[in-house]
């Protein structure tokens, strides 16, 4: 074969590898959520900024406190390697309004999402991060991971965080209190976080179970009494409030794929710093390329081709100066 068939082949093969992908980009499909998946309903509105559920965390899950700083839990103020869950406060104006977006304030619980779909876990090359196939929810085994932090740039929510002060290093996330040594799920107890929560800001429950609620919250008018359930989402424990001014959407319903974490709030998702995403996750995207470019074994043909007439070039090349002069003189 010569070096124009080479070519011509090289480019067949490229043309080839980019028609299924156009084909094919519509069949991009989330993982469905796993029924009776647990999760956490988060009401920014019933927050009041107490922080118990900051503490209470830390206390569970032996987290130390943030050596950095004042050796008090309040200090922590973002999610860092001393942090599964923070409350964060967003404001504008005069900040003298709860839950309006007009010289307003609110509160956000930030932590992991326990995602649908959840791009740490297509990223992480060794299966240190794994979704549980009953519960859903997404767990860290430190003794098996390298480090490599691929979760924390692969993550929207910019929720795992890296000891890079530990010299054997480590990730921390939030695993709804379930983790080994800790599983109190398991144990029929709530996630600490749901367990203090005065005023049933976050729930506890399966995720059909939270989406209905919320739904139901959604649905109602304006200034209606309703009993709030406080900690778990089936609790005869009531905290009597009115129904606030929703922003009409349940986050985490699509975003990224869906999350087991929801979110109602009274102002725009976006002030309180959680990320407008499309409803494909990452990682399905990457897995059907992936899956794509494999198929038919089309990417490997190609970098084969690539490959033979790189080889052919290099082999039928001029040859040097000083082998020609040897040729000459024989």
């Amino acid at each position: 074969m010569d070096r124009r068939k080479f070519i011509k082949a090289g480019m067949l093969g490229g043309v080839a590898s980019a028609l299924p992908l156009n084909a094919a980009h519509a069949e991009v499909k989330n993982q469905e959520p796993i029924p009776g998946a647990l999760g956490m309903l988060y009401d920014s509105t019933l927050c009041v900024g107490c922080q118990a559920c900051v503490a209470e965390c830390q206390k569970i899950n032996g987290t130390p406190v943030n050596p950095k700083g004042e050796q008090t839990w309040s200090n922590n103020d973002k999610l860092s390697p001393f942090t599964r869950n923070v409350i964060q406060v967003w404001s504008e104006g005069e900040g003298t309004n709860k839950d309006q977006p007009q010289n307003g304030y609110a509160y956000i619980k930030k932590q992991c999402m326990h995602c649908v779909d959840p791009n740490c876990v297509s990223v992480c090359p060794v299966q240190a991060l794994t979704k549980n196939p009953k519960t859903g929810i997404v767990g860290y085994d430190p003794d098996i991971c390298t480090g490599c932090r691929y979760c924390m740039v692969a993550c929207p929510f910019d929720v795992p965080k890296y000891d890079y002060d530990n010299p054997l290093g480590q990730i921390s996330k939030c695993e709804l209190c379930n983790q080994k040594g800790v599983e109190r799920i398991d144990q029929g107890k709530l996630p600490g976080c749901c367990h203090v929560c005065p005023t049933g800001a976050i729930i506890f429950g399966s995720r059909e179970e939270l989406m209905a609620e919320a739904k139901r919250r959604l649905s109602m008018t304006q200034g209606t009494d309703y009993e709030f359930p406080r900690q778990h989402v089936n609790s005869k424990d009531k905290y009597q409030a009115k129904i606030p001014a929703y922003e009409q959407h349940i986050y985490g319903e699509i975003e990224g794929g869906g999350t087991q974490v929801l979110v109602l709030s009274g102002v725009p998702f976006e002030n309180l710093g959680l990320p407008q995403l499309d409803e494909i996750a990452t990682g399905a995207r990457a897995a059907h390329l992936q899956h794509t470019l494999y198929r038919g074994m089309i990417l490997p043909l190609v970098g084969l081709a690539g490959l033979t007439f790189i080889t052919y070039r290099n082999m039928h090349s001029k040859k040097p100066e000083h082998h020609q002069e040897e040729d000459n003189n024989e």
